[in-house]
C-alpha cells in the first residue's frame, strides 16, 4: 500500500510517499480502507518540530521515532480483529488515528476500535474526516474548559480555519451570542455558520474596542495575555486552541498568572481523544446544526502540498487529503 511517511524533521519536502505492506489488524483493531483524511496543525508541529516540546516529548530528538503523518480519517472497514464488538466489515467510519504509529495519509491504517466512530450516513467520507481533531479541540475547548453556557457572549477568534469553522457552529448549538473574527474575504462564510457578529480584525482590534465576552476561544490568537483579559467579563474565561508557538508557550506557562481566584481565567485545551465526544458530533452533523467546511482537496500523492498550504496559515477551513484506490 502507499503511504506518507517522514525520516526527519523539516518542510514538507522531507514527505516522501512509500510502498509498505497492507497491515492486518490485531485482537482490538479494525483494518480501514481510507477514503480521505485531513491536515491539521498537528501534523505541521510533529513535521516541523517547530515547537521544540514535540522533540523532548517521545517523538525524537534528532529524527522522528514515529515517521507517520496525519491523524483525521475516513474510510470502510476492510477487516476486524477477533474481539472486536462495535464495528463489522463494510461499516464506514471516521476517527482520530494519532498514536497509533500509522499514516492517515496512506491507502490502509490498523487502529484500535476505541478511536473510531460509525460515519454519519448524511455526509461524505471527504467532509467526515474534516471532523475529529478539529471538532473535537473546538468542543473541549468551549464544552470543557470554556465551560459554555446559553445567552453567553462567545468570541471566536481565527473562526475561518478548522477549529474555528467548528467553534462557531458548537457555540451556536449551546445557545450563545456569538461574535467571530476573521478576515474580510471570509465574513460571508462566519455568518453562513450562524455569527451573529462578525470581526475584520484587519480593520479592527475587539481587545481594545472596548467590548467585553463571557468566553473567548482563540483558535488562531496573536495578542498577549493582558490584551485578552481586557476583553473579557469579570469571570470570563479565555481559552487558547490554536496559534504561533509562541502565543502556545504564553498560555501554557503564564496563563495561571494572570488568571483571578475568583475572576477571569486565562489557559489553554489539550483536547484528547475521546470517542464518546465524536458520538456526540455525530448527532450535531446529522442534524446538520454543524456542517464541515472545506477549503481545498489534494490527492494522497500531493499531501506535501496540502501540509505546505496549511503552512501558510491562509486556509480558510479544513485541508482534505483523498485517497483514491484502483
Amino acid at each position: 500500500m502507499k503511504a506518507i511517511i517522514h525520516r526527519k524533521y523539516g518542510s514538507p519536502d522531507v514527505l516522501e510517499m512509500v510502498e509498505l505492506e497492507k497491515p492486518a489488524p490485531k485482537d482490538d483493531e479494525v483494518l480501514v480502507k481510507i477514503h480521505a483524511a485531513s491536515v491539521n496543525a498537528l501534523d505541521w508541529h510533529l513535521l516541523t518540530a517547530d515547537i521544540f516540546l514535540v522533540r523532548l516529548m517521545g517523538q525524537g530528538l534528532i529524527k522522528p521515532k514515529d515517521t507517520s503523518v496525519g491523524a483525521d480519517i475516513a474510510g470502510q472497514v476492510e477487516a476486524i480483529g477477533p474481539n472486536v464488538k462495535q464495528f463489522k466489515v463494510g461499516d464506514e467510519v471516521y476517527g482520530d488515528i494519532a498514536g497509533s504509529g500509522q499514516s492517515g495519509f496512506a491507502e490502509y491504517c490498523c487502529v484500535r476500535e476505541k478511536k473510531l466512530a460509525l460515519k454519519p450516513a448524511n455526509i461524505s467520507f471527504e467532509l467526515a474526516a474534516a471532523v475529529p481533531v478539529a471538532g473535537i479541540t473546538a468542543l473541549q475547548g468551549l464544552r470543557d474548559k470554556g465551560q459554555i453556557k446559553p445567552g453567553q457572549k462567545v468570541l471566536i477568534q481565527g473562526a475561518a480555519g478548522g477549529v474555528g469553522t467548528f467553534a462557531v457552529q458548537i457555540a451556536k448549538y449551546y445557545g450563545a451570542e456569538v461574535t467571530a473574527v476573521t478576515s474580510a474575504g471570509n465574513m460571508d462564510q462566519a455568518r453562513t455558520m450562524g455569527a451573529d457578529h462578525v470581526i475584520d480584525y484587519t480593520k479592527e482590534d475587539f481587545t481594545r474596542n472596548g467590548k467585553q465576552y463571557d468566553l473567548i476561544l482563540a483558535a488562531n490568537g496573536h495578542h498577549p495575555l493582558s490584551a485578552y483579559k481586557r476583553a473579557l467579563t469579570p469571570k470570563g474565561i479565555y481559552v487558547m486552541a490554536g496559534g504561533p508557538p509562541g502565543q502556545i508557550f504564553q498560555a501554557m506557562l503564564l496563563g495561571s498568572f494572570y488568571s483571578e481566584k475568583e475572576g477571569r481565567q486565562l489557559g489553554g485545551v489539550s483536547a484528547h481523544q475521546s470517542q464518546e465526544d465524536l458520538v456526540f458530533l455525530n448527532g450535531l452533523l446529522e442534524s446538520g446544526k454543524v456542517v464541515p467546511a472545506i477549503d481545498r482537496r489534494f490527492p494522497l500523492e500531493e499531501a506535501a502540498e496540502a501540509v505546505r498550504y496549511l503552512g501558510t496559515g491562509h486556509a480558510k477551513a479544513k485541508i482534505i487529503v483523498t485517497v483514491k484506490h484502483d
